[in-house]
């Protein structure tokens, strides 16, 4: 898979979970891949600072990534 495909594959699961986290007033963007293995994001909105965020990162964000990306390590969320 290129990279471009590999970026196509995790705006694809971004924009499956963005819905879950604009109901709740918050939103994500995706900021870079990494050695095609970490995806590097930034929670925005009611996101930032919501003590579950971390949760929601890890089960939402991560699982929906891998789900379209396999090859995905892991989900890095970087502070705005």
């Amino acid at each position: 898979m290129t990279s471009e495909e590999l970026t196509s594959k995790v705006q694809e699961a971004l924009q499956e979970i963005r819905p879950f986290l604009q109901n709740d007033g918050g939103d994500i963007s995706l900021i870079s891949i990494e050695d095609d293995k970490v995806v590097n994001v930034q929670l925005m909105g009611a996101c930032v600072g919501c003590s579950i965020n971390q949760m929601t990162l890890k089960m939402g964000v991560e699982m929906t990534i891998k789900k379209h990306a396999p090859q995905i390590e892991k989900v890095v969320n970087v502070a705005g």
